[in-house]
């Protein structure tokens, strides 16, 4: 079974110098919606959309699937 994973996204966040703050409020998305996806819950592909328009990026750059038994951090 695989699960969504948003490390890509923490870590372009990082790169860009933004926080989640930031991010919700210039992509018009909730804090709730940015807890789902600290927990690696799925969320709308809506706000996935308004991520990637907001960060100049594609799906594959903020988010992966990963194996349940997988290892990384």
């Amino acid at each position: 079974m695989k699960k969504v994973s948003y490390k890509k996204l923490w870590k372009l966040l990082i790169d860009k110098d933004l926080n989640k703050k930031t991010l919700a409020q210039v992509a018009n998305i909730s804090q709730s919606t940015l807890t789902k996806m600290s927990k690696g819950e799925t969320v709308n592909v809506e706000m996935l959309e308004r991520i990637c328009n907001t960060l100049d990026c594609d799906f594959a750059d903020i988010m992966e699937m990963m194996s349940e038994h997988s290892t990384e951090d």
